[in-house]
């Protein structure tokens, strides 16, 4: 038990302040550490991981939002089109034979992290409110397609795209870019984690019970950090993170022969 506490602290830890400062999905970490360690079927383990990010992603957007760094209408709709067209990609998927991409979101984040560190982020908010309603809605629409369809064809790397596409295409200001994305993944987290134990049944109680509380508390610690410093430290504290968890994820696929 006390072996199991410390994977699940572990996971926690990577999980939330992946969550709290960049939005990122907790089952990127979460999944190879309780596979690999616990030797917990990837089913369940995907799962509990899903069902940590719920409380994390709410916590954190509840803290994004309170420090006015959310945009709920242009959230909502991009999370709709997420959904939906993580289905169109899900489908699509399942009729292409041999997908070899399966570290396609390790990469992805260890990239975005340099990215943050050697080009941040300096979007202002008096930047983004000079972009029409309009032309942020259909932003909005067609970016929750893309995100959504490389989710469920790739099955993995949905926050990290977010992030990617709110601060890069869409052009927010990262604090605002991290509490829409952490607003999205709540739910979309919600219907993956009810999806995963509906079908699966339910997975270890304690091991789920300790990754929704550590993954919880430090998401809620990175989310005040995060809404507490200045954009430059930010950029390079999501950096830091981003790049770290992509080489300890990387390494812990290695050791556990996930290709």
């Amino acid at each position: 038990m006390l072996f199991k506490i410390i994977i699940c602290f572990l996971a926690g830890i990577g999980a939330g302040l992946g969550t709290g400062f960049a939005g990122m999905s907790a089952a990127a970490v979460t999944s190879p550490m309780l596979i690999t360690f616990l030797h917990l079927p990837a089913y369940e383990a995907v799962g509990i991981a899903l069902a940590s990010d719920v409380l994390a992603s709410a916590i954190s957007a509840y803290t994004y939002g309170k420090n006015k760094n959310l945009d709920i209408k242009n959230g909502m709709i991009m999370m709709i089109t997420v959904l939906l067209f993580t289905m169109v990609g899900s489908f699509v998927a399942s009729k292409v034979p041999n997908r070899t991409m399966g570290n396609f979101s390790v990469f992805m984040t260890f990239l975005l992290g340099i990215k943050f560190i050697v080009k941040p982020v300096m979007n202002t908010k008096e930047a983004m409110a000079d972009v029409s309603a309009k032309k942020r809605i259909v932003q909005s629409v067609v970016s929750g397609m893309l995100v959504g369809f490389i989710c469920g064809f790739i099955g993995a790397g949905g926050g990290m795209m977010m992030l990617l596409i709110l601060t890069s295409i869409l052009g927010y200001e990262l604090k605002t870019a991290v509490g829409t994305s952490v607003f999205i993944m709540a739910f979309t987290a919600f219907t993956g984690s009810v999806s995963h134990f509906a079908i699966g049944g339910l997975p270890d109680i304690s091991c789920l019970i300790f990754c929704i509380i550590f993954t919880l508390l430090w998401a809620r610690i990175a989310a005040l950090f995060a809404n507490r410093t200045s954009a430059a430290t930010l950029n390079r504290a999501v950096g830091v993170v981003l790049s770290a968890l992509g080489v300890v994820i990387l390494s812990v696929n290695l050791l556990s022969g996930t290709p």
